[in-house]
């Protein structure tokens, strides 16, 4: 019985092998699949020139641009201690070598603490310097011995052409380091901020801004920085197509002073007026321009002979100075008044074009 059990097992046995031998080829085959090698590489020759340009503007701005967090206070009603948690992220840009560090005033708005982290990855506790929140502009500093400081370079925004090509760096949701690339949109937007402030002669991207990258710099194509990431337009909180930046002309006056004084104060006639009133009145009159409801004391316009408004018991303008231009510059609302004398410093002498009871006159008035 055994026997024959064996014979069996030997005839099946021979049979498997000579059916292996048949099938050497197929073997063979997947042998040859297994050990085949990569397929050689096709050399890529030289970048494009627009290709090695990009690159050379991101490592030289680079590491000029910082991760700020921030943190605020609760109160833990269990141990009832303060714990401190995570608020926001955002981005920034090195100043200068003293550490002075500019990035969005909403990134730091109501925190208590602030940390900027460099490229060399040290981070340090920031101290604020001072805000501009009418610009969304924030200036931290930080203590570095004067190590990893690699200041930005500045350019300018006033000579900005739309379909420029433009690059924004910063740390879109808490990325490192990302560059996306595109071009002015549109110049000399106005866009309300978180708090309902009105921010003014913004600069439209379609490079790509997403949370995280307000606060870094928008860069042209000579590496320069031109504006600084603010905001975007989207239903969805992400982007869109649609970005703002602070223009760099208005970086470069006003941080100087938030580094001086702490705060920055708009140059001043000394007037009172109403920016949804002042259009009312002049309903009817074919002008446009600024009533100046009331002349403070001892401010520059008293000073210049300005004269405040007298208005009619029905509401209607009975006689008022109107200003209709700021050194030949148009100003036909409130708005376009304050931010043509944000072009000037205090001190500064500037000639008012008025409207005054129909008669056309010029008066010179010293910015306080």
């Amino acid at each position: 019985m055994h026997a024959f059990a064996l014979s069996r097992f030997l005839f099946w046995f021979v049979i498997f092998f000579l059916i292996a031998l048949a099938s050497r080829p197929w073997v063979e085959s997947l042998l040859i699949r297994y050990e085949a090698e990569p397929r050689p590489v096709l050399a890529r020759g030289e970048l494009a020139a627009d290709e090695q340009s990009t690159i050379a503007i991101f490592e030289s701005v680079s590491p000029a641009v910082v991760y700020i967090t921030t943190s605020g206070r609760i109160l833990d009603l269990l141990s009832r201690n303060l714990l401190e948690v995570p608020r926001g992220t955002g981005s920034g840009f090195v100043w200068d070598r003293s550490g002075h560090v500019v990035t969005n005033y909403h990134v730091v708005a109501g925190v208590q603490s602030t940390y900027v982290r460099l490229a060399n990855q040290r981070s340090y506790q920031a101290a604020l310097v001072g805000v501009s929140p009418e610009h969304d502009i924030a200036v931290l500093r930080i203590d570095t011995g004067g190590r990893g400081l690699e200041p930005v370079p500045i350019g300018s925004s006033h000579d900005l052409k739309v379909g420029q090509k433009v690059f924004a760096i910063g740390n879109p949701f808490g990325l490192d380091y990302s560059l996306t690339a595109g071009v002015i949109s549109a110049l000399d937007r106005t866009i309300p901020s978180e708090d309902g402030r009105r921010i003014e002669h913004l600069i439209q991207t379609d490079a790509a801004i997403n949370p995280g990258n307000s606060g870094g710099p928008l860069i042209d194509s000579a590496g320069r920085v031109i504006g600084m990431n603010t905001a975007i337009f989207s239903p969805s909180g992400n982007f869109a197509g649609i970005g703002f930046a602070v223009p760099v002309d208005t970086i470069n006056r006003i941080v100087p002073r938030l580094i001086a004084y702490g705060r920055y104060v708009r140059p001043s006639l000394g007037i009172i007026t109403d920016r949804d009133l002042s259009p009312r009145l002049l309903e009817g009159r074919g002008l446009t321009g600024v009533v100046v409801l009331r002349v403070q004391e001892g401010s520059p316009a008293e000073r210049a002979g300005l004269q405040s408004a007298r208005i009619n018991i029905d509401g209607t303008l009975m006689t008022a100075d109107v200003i209709l231009a700021v050194n030949d510059i148009p100003v036909d609302s409130v708005e376009r008044l304050l931010t043509t004398l944000e072009s000037f410093l205090i001190g500064d002498r500037v000639t008012l074009r008025i409207d005054r009871a129909g008669r056309l006159i010029e008066v010179e008035v010293v910015l306080g």
